[in-house]
């Protein structure tokens, strides 16, 4: 991880995102809507959102809501059990200063 210390230094936090329907959007036919687990980087936790809004519009999806669960650490403090896999796509959020979606769950009615 990151090892700079101070102000600006770049943190990876984990959201879940809620979308809407929008044509192209990629989402099953019968789908209603969906949630993504999105690792982003940002100096805060509102440019990880701001951030991940702006990823998820591009993508042509409707971002309806976003909550955040926080940093690695913040995560680790409250006893969240986190894979190795999913200690290797923060890695790769904070290294490449990406948004990475990790999961894509469909809602049906």
């Amino acid at each position: 991880m990151n090892t700079k210390n101070g102000p600006g230094r770049q943190q990876v936090y984990t959201l879940l995102v809620e979308i809407g329907r929008k044509a192209g959007d990629g989402l099953p036919e019968d789908a209603t809507g969906a949630a993504l687990m999105v690792y982003a980087s940002g100096v805060d936790e509102e440019e990880a959102v701001r951030e991940t809004v702006a990823v998820l519009k591009k993508a042509d999806t409707a971002p309806l809501d976003v909550s955040g669960y926080g940093t690695l650490a913040e995560r680790e403090a409250e006893g969240h059990d986190i894979s190795d896999e999913e200690r290797a796509l923060m890695d790769r959020a904070l290294e490449e200063n990406a948004v990475i979606v990790a999961q894509v769950t469909p809602f049906f009615d």
